[in-house]
C-alpha cells in the first residue's frame, strides 16, 4: 500500500497515479455522486463498492448507526464492520426527523446521480424521500431500494435480516441437505446482505447507463429473498427447470457429501480429482498406483453423482501421505483441482494476500494502525482505490452544507452527473 497521502486520505491497490491514464486517476465513476442513505451491511457495502469505484460518496447518517454500535472499537462509533463498509465517503449527521435537517438531505439528494437506501417504504413516504416523491423533482435520480421482501408482496412489512432471508431463500435447506445436518445452518456470513449490495452495484450501473444516455432516472428496486433465491436457482434449480419435473432440486455436484476438504499430512487441502487421469496421477504420487485399479476410476469417466462418497474415502487413505504443500506441487504438476484451506486468523501473512496487497496496514487519524482490506479488481486505465478511511460520525457535515451553501456560485460543480457535459466532466477528472 502507498503511504497515507493526508490525515484523511488512504490508497490502496494501486495508489493514485497507477494505471493507463499516467495521472492521478479517480477510477472509473469518477464525477459521479451517490447519496447512502441505507443502515446495517447491505446499502452501506454496495456504496461503499462504488466509492472504491471513484464516486463521490455522502453517507447520510445518525450518530447510532448499526455499523457503529459494537464493543470492538478504538474510539466510539469506529468499530471494524465501519471501518470496512464506510471507507471512501463523506459523513453527514442529520435527524431526518428534523425539519431544517430533511430539507438539507433533500438538498443533497438534488445534487446527485444515485440513491440508495433500505429504510422501509412507509417511513420514506412519511419522509417525503420515496420514489414516487422525488422523482417529479429529480427526474435524474437513479433511486435504488433494497428491502426483505417486494414491496409489493403480502410479506413487504415481514422484518428482514440475513438469517431469515437465508432461509426464505433456500439457503438453509441446501446447507442441511448437503451437510447432512439434524438443523439447518446458517452460512456463517452475512451472505445475503453481501448478494444483494453486489446486485444493487450492478442494477445502479445499468440504470447510470441510461440515466447518462437520456438524462433520465428510474425507480431501481432490489428484493433481498428475490435475488439471494435467483442467486441460488443458477445450478440448484436443476431437474425441477422442467415442467412437469424430471428429477428434485440440488445441484449434484455441490450436494455430494464427499465434496469436502481432505486431511494431508499437516493439515488440510481442497483436492478435486475431476477424471479417472486425475485419480491415477494423484494415486500415483501417494504411491498407491495399484488403487487405479478400482472400477470407480479406471473406465472412461468418473460418476461422482453416484460414487462421490465412496471415492472421498478412498482419496482419503492417501491423502495424509503428503504435506500440503507436496500435494499443491503434485496437483498443480497434473492439473488437478487443488487449494490450500486457508485459516482466516492466517490471511495477513498468506503469501498470495500479501502479495496482491489484499490486507495492507494503513494509519488512521483517529483509530491508527489497522488493516484495509484492499479492492479486488484492476482496471488498466482507471484503477480503483481507497482514497478515503472509514469517516468519524458526521465528520463531514460542516464541509459537505459548506458546498450546499456555495451551491448557487458552483451549480456545475455539483449538479448530477446527468446535467454536466461531457467536456466538463473530463476537466473535473483531470
Amino acid at each position: 500500500m502507498a503511504p497515507v497521502t493526508s490525515t484523511e486520505e488512504t490508497t490502496a491497490r494501486p495508489a493514485p497515479g497507477e494505471g493507463g491514464s499516467g495521472g492521478r486517476s479517480a477510477g472509473p465513476l469518477a464525477g459521479v455522486r451517490v447519496i447512502d442513505m441505507a443502515t446495517v451491511v447491505m446499502g452501506p457495502y454496495a456504496a461503499q463498492i462504488l466509492g472504491d469505484l471513484g464516486a463521490d460518496v455522502i453517507k447520510i447518517e445518525s450518530p447510532n448507526d448499526t455499523v457503529r454500535v459494537g464493543a470492538l472499537h478504538r474510539t466510539p462509533g469506529m468499530t471494524p464492520l465501519n471501518l470496512n463498509v464506510n471507507r471512501n465517503k463523506r459523513s453527514v449527521t442529520l435527524n431526518l426527523k428534523d425539519e431544517a435537517d430533511r430539507d438539507r438531505a433533500l438538498e443533497l439528494i438534488g445534487t446527485a446521480d444515485i440513491l440508495i437506501t433500505n429504510m422501509r417504504i412507509g417511513a420514506l413516504r412519511r419522509l417525503g424521500m420515496d420514489y414516487d416523491s422525488l422523482a417529479t423533482t429529480h427526474p435524474h435520480l437513479v433511486y435504488a431500494h433494497a428491502q426483505g421482501f417486494r414491496p409489493d408482496s403480502d410479506r413487504a412489512q415481514l422484518a428482514a435480516y440475513d438469517e431469515t432471508v437465508q432461509a426464505a431463500s433456500g439457503l438453509l435447506d441446501l446447507a442441511q441437505r448437503a451437510g447432512d445436518v439434524g438443523a439447518p445452518v446458517v452460512l456463517p456470513s452475512i451472505f445475503a446482505d453481501k448478494v444483494a449490495a453486489l446486485s444493487i452495484v450492478y442494477a445502479t450501473l445499468a440504470a447510470l447507463v441510461h440515466q447518462r444516455a437520456t438524462g433520465q432516472g428510474q425507480h431501481v428496486e432490489v428484493p433481498m429473498v428475490d435475488t439471494l433465491l435467483a442467486f441460488n436457482l443458477v445450478e440448484h434449480l436443476q431437474g425441477r427447470i422442467y415442467e412437469p419435473p424430471m428429477g428434485p432440486t440440488g445441484f449434484p455436484l455441490s450436494m455430494n457429501k464427499g465434496h469436502r476438504a481432505r486431511p494431508t499430512k499437516d493439515g488440510l487441502a481442497m483436492i478435486i480429482p475431476y477424471g479417472p487421469q486425475n485419480f491415477r496421477d494423484l494415486f500415483a504420487a501417494a504411491g498407491r498406483a495399484d488403487l487405479a485399479e478400482d472400477p470407480r476410476v479406471n473406465g472412461e469417466f468418473i460418476d461422482a453423482v453416484r460414487d462421490g462418497e465412496a471415492l472421498a474415502e478412498l482419496l482419503e487413505t492417501v491423502t495424509p501421505q503428503l504435506t500440503t504443500a507436496e500435494w499443491m506441487e503434485v496437483c498443480t504438476k497434473h492439473s488437478i483441482p487443488v487449494g490450500p484451506v486457508l485459516r482466516l486468523d492466517e490471511a495477513p501473512d498468506d503469501p498470495y494476500v500479501r502479495e496482491g496487497h489484499l490486507m495492507d496496514v494503513a494509519e488512521h487519524p483517529s483509530e491508527g494502525a489497522y488493516r484495509v482490506v484492499g479492492v479486488p479488481l484492476a482496471f488498466s486505465a482507471t484503477p480503483a482505490s481507497v482514497r478515503r478511511h472509514a469517516p468519524l460520525p458526521g465528520q463531514h457535515t460542516e464541509e459537505v452544507l459548506g458546498e450546499l451553501a456555495g451551491a448557487a456560485d458552483t451549480t456545475a460543480a455539483t449538479a448530477p452527473l446527468a446535467a454536466r457535459s461531457d467536456d466538463a466532466v473530463k476537466e473535473e477528472q483531470r
